[in-house]
């Protein structure tokens, strides 16, 4: 289903992605994690075409998505959904607007112009609202809502799209405890009740474990590990992130605990 072949980018001497190989045959969820500078935003940002490779492929059902230009190119960004840390919302917009954007590929620029949609689409913001627990905010600016319920309509704005493939880059980086469990919970949802492939670039091994069927790790732009969340051991975590990150079995397994105590 989507083949990444020796995929590289580099911006003048310094490479960020160095030859990556992933292969996914099947709609997962999956989890990138790595420290700051890893190369993890930068592979997102290729896989959605915000930025071009510098050698390498991607293939998605056998077309090369880096070869798109134009009207495919922009069709492929609405089928490969990007999803971002500070939500990208336009802050003075109310909710159900904001998550009817996810349409502006599909529209016409008059319509864009006049901020005209279709009935259909309206109902059917407020239902992918109502799916992920905030219709009632549906009539409020974007900017009165908390951190984890933007987050939610950005989700939003984004199934609005209809997306094969779902990108998320560190959806939950400036986020609590709570609303951060929240939005992973979402993302799990959408990849099993919709069977779409989820890709979330990670800033924890215990989410990463929790809510991922599998992991992939990256230091210094390349692939250091690509497998389960119970092969995620200590030593590949020092392996990914350094052997002075200080990880330690036992703190793993008690940041776990805590965490299912908590939200149980």
């Amino acid at each position: 289903m989507l083949e990444i072949n020796n995929l590289s980018k580099r911006f003048g001497d310094k490479t960020a992605v160095d030859a990556a190989n992933i292969t996914v045959d099947r709609p997962a969820m999956i989890g990138i994690i790595g420290r700051s500078g890893a190369g993890k935003s930068t592979l997102l940002r290729m896989l959605n075409r915000l930025a071009d490779a510098s050698d390498g492929e991607i293939l998605f059902n056998g077309q090369d998505v880096t070869a798109l230009r134009g009207a495919e190119k922009r069709q492929w960004q609405s089928d490969c959904a990007m999803i971002f840390q500070q939500f990208n919302l336009v802050p003075r917009l109310d909710v159900v607007s904001n998550v009817l954007h996810g349409t502006l590929n599909r529209r016409s620029t008059l319509a864009t112009l006049f901020n005209l949609f279709p009935q259909a689409d309206i109902y059917r913001a407020i239902d992918i609202l109502e799916r992920l627990g905030i219709a009632e905010h549906g009539a409020k600016r974007a900017e009165a809502l908390s951190g984890g319920q933007q987050q939610r309509v950005a989700i939003a704005r984004a199934l609005m799209q209809d997306p094969k493939i779902i990108l998320a880059d560190e959806p939950i980086a400036s986020l609590d405890p709570m609303n951060a469990q929240i939005v992973m919970q979402a993302l799990r949802r959408i990849h099993e009740e919709d069977g779409r492939m989820v890709i979330a670039n990670l800033h924890t091994l215990d989410t990463a474990r929790r809510y991922c069927d599998r992991v992939i790790g990256m230091r210094d732009g390349r692939i250091v590990f690509d497998g389960t969340p119970a092969q995620l051991t200590t030593g590949v975590a020092r392996d990914i992130y350094g052997a002075d990150a200080g990880f330690s079995e036992a703190a793993t397994s008690t940041e776990i605990e805590t965490l299912d105590r908590e939200f149980a």
